[in-house]
C-alpha cells in the first residue's frame, strides 16, 4: 500500500513565499554570549579588593569561577529551552552541541569554585588541604542556602558523569532524557546561595537585579516554549494516528490527522518532537522528521525500527491521541542559497529529503535527489519520489549495494562524473553520521563550499 500524498504544486508555492535567505545568527549570539561573560569579569574585577596573600587569591578565584558557572548555568537552561529563534534559525543540532559543550564548561567550572573556595576557607582558619572535606562540611552546615547548593551540585555532577559517552551509550535514551530534566531542580537549587553567599550580590543591589532578570527570563521561556506552547498546540489542533503502513521492510510511516494542521507553521526539512498516548510510549518523546509537506488535515512522518520505541510504532492503532512539540530545525528551503540544488538521503535520511524534493521550488533539472541504501528493497517511498521527479522534471539517482556487498562509489571525483556542476549547487543531506561525514568530505572534495551543505544531525 502506498502513501503518496499529494499537494506538490500548493506546497511548493507556499515554500516560495517562506525563502527568505539570511545569514545564521550564530555569530551575534555567540557574540553576545561572550559579551555576556565579559559582563560577569567586569563584575568580578569591580569587586575584588587588593589580594595580599594566598588564601585570598584562592577564595577570589573560587568566587571567580562561581560567578562564570552561575552564568554558564543559565545559558545551559536557555539551550534546554527550545527558543523557535535557536531550534529554527541556528539548528537543533547545533543548539544541541552547544548545550553539551555548556555543559561540560559548567560543571569544570563548578567543581573548580568548590574546589577553590574551600581550600581558600581552609586556608584562611590556618588549616591545610587535608582539611577540606572538613572545611566543606564546616561551610554547608553554616552558611545561608549552602546545603540546597550541595545537593544541586551533586546533582549537576550525577547528570555529568552520565552524559559521558559510553556510559551514556549503555542507557536507554528515554532513561537518560528524563535524569537529564533534573537540570532544572539542581539550577534552582544552587541559584539561591549565590545571591546570599556571594560578595558581589550583597554589596551590588544592581548586580542583584541583572542576576534576578538573567535567571527570570530564562525561567520564562521555559515555561513559554516548553510547556505552554506545545499545551497552545495540542489543544487547537487535536492530533491522532489515522494509520500506520509499511513501506520498507522495518520502515513505517504514520499517517496523523488533526485540524488545520498546516497552520502548525512547519516547514518541509522540519521534524517535531512526538509521544504517542499508547500503551507503553506516554513517557516516550522522540523527534522524527516529516516525510511530506503539511496538508491541512493530514501530516506523515516515516520512521525505521532501530530502538523501543520507533519498532512499536508499528503497532500503533487509528485512533491513538498524538503529543506533539514543534516545529524544530533550520534545514529548510530558507538556507537555499542557489538555483540549483542536490539532496542526499542515507537510509531513512529520505525522510525530510522526500519533503524537500516535493516542495523545493525549481525549473526543470535545478533539483536533484540522490539517495543510499544497501538494497533496492530498502528505498522506501521510492515510488512516490519516481512521480515527484517525473511531475516536475526534477533529477532521481539511487546508490545501492551491489549483489556481492560492495558499497557504492560516492566520492568527489563520482559526484563531478555525474553532476558536473554540482559545485554551484546547494546541498541538504540527512543520514547516519557515518554516512553524512564521508558525503561532506566528497562534497569538499567536488568543490562545493562548506556554508553551502547544510546538514542536521538528530542523534542525542
Amino acid at each position: 500500500m502506498t502513501t503518496t500524498l499529494a499537494g506538490g504544486r500548493a506546497a511548493r508555492r507556499q515554500t516560495m513565499r517562506r525563502i527568505r535567505p539570511r545569514r545564521s545568527p550564530a555569530v551575534p549570539l555567540l557574540l553576545a554570549v561572550w559579551a555576556g561573560a565579559a559582563g560577569v569579569l567586569w563584575l568580578w574585577w569591580r569587586n575584588t579588593p587588593a589580594i595580599s596573600d594566598d588564601a585570598g587569591r584562592l577564595v577570589n578565584a573560587g568566587r571567580i569561577t562561581g560567578l562564570l558557572a552561575g552564568y554558564l548555568m543559565a545559558l545551559v537552561v536557555l539551550q534546554m529551552a527550545r527558543v523557535p529563534a535557536l531550534e529554527r534559525r541556528v539548528g537543533s543540532d547545533r543548539v544541541a552541541r552547544w548545550h553539551a559543550m555548556s555543559g561540560r564548561y559548567t560543571l569544570c567550572l563548578v567543581v573548580a569554585h568548590v574546589f577553590l573556595t574551600m581550600w581558600g576557607y581552609a586556608a584562611q582558619a590556618g588549616k591545610g588541604l587535608g582539611d577540606l572535606v572538613a572545611q566543606t562540611v564546616s561551610s554547608v552546615n553554616g552558611l545561608p542556602d549552602m546545603g540546597k547548593a550541595a545537593i544541586g551540585t551533586g546533582i549537576l555532577v550525577f547528570i555529568g558523569l552520565i552524559s559521558i559517552g559510553p556510559v551514556r551509550r549503555r542507557i536507554p535514551y528515554d532513561a537518560w532524557y528524563h535524569v537529564h530534566l533534573l537540570t532544572y531542580v539542581s539550577v534552582f537549587l544552587t541559584f539561591w546561595h549565590q545571591l546570599t553567599t556571594g560578595n558581589e550580590f550583597a554589596v551590588d543591589p544592581v548586580a542583584t537585579t541583572v542576576w534576578y532578570a538573567l535567571y527570570g527570563t530564562v525561567t520564562a521561556l521555559v515555561l513559554w516554549y516548553r510547556v505552554l506552547t506545545p499545551l497552545r498546540l495540542n489543544l487547537r489542533h487535536r492530533m491522532r494516528v489515522e494509520a500506520v503502513i509499511e513501506e520498507a521492510p522495518g520502515i513505517v510511516s504514520v499517517l496523523i490527522t488533526g485540524r488545520k494542521l498546516h497552520r502548525m507553521g512547519a516547514e518541509a526539512g522540519q521534524f517535531f518532537r512526538w509521544r504517542f498516548m499508547a500503551p507503553g510510549m506516554r513517557f516516550s518523546s522522540h523527534p522524527y522528521s516529516l516525510s511530506a509537506a503539511p496538508r491541512p488535515e493530514r501530516l506523515r512522518i516515516t520512521v525505521k525500527a532501530i530502538g523501543d520505541h520507533s519498532t512499536r510504532l508499528r503497532e500503533l492503532t487509528p485512533g491513538t491521541r498524538v503529543w506533539a512539540e514543534g516545529p524544530y530545525g533550520a534545514m529548510t528551503a530558507q538556507r537555499r542559497s542557489r538555483g540549483k540544488v542536490l539532496l542526499v538521503a542515507g537510509g531513512v535520511g529520505i525522510t525530510p529529503m522526500r519533503a524537500l524534493f516535493e516542495t523545493l521550488p525549481g525549473a526543470a533539472g535545478d533539483i536533484t535527489l540522490l539517495y543510499r541504501a544497501n538494497s533496492t528493497q530498502e528505498l522506501a517511498l521510492w515510488d512516490e519520489l519516481a512521480r515527484i521527479a517525473e511531475e516536475r522534471g526534477a533529477r532521481l539517482m539511487y546508490a545501492v549495494n551491489s549483489p556481492d556487498g560492495e558499497r557504492p562509489d560516492i566520492s568527489a571525483d563520482s559526484l563531478r562524473r555525474k553532476i558536473p556542476d554540482v559545485d554551484r549547487h546547494d546541498v541538504f543531506m540527512c543520514g547516519p553520521p557515518g554516512f553524512a561525514q564521508s558525503v561532506y568530505e566528497a562534497l569538499r572534495g567536488a568543490g562545493v563550499p562548506a556554508r553551502r551543505i547544510h546538514h542536521e544531525s538528530f542523534e542525542m
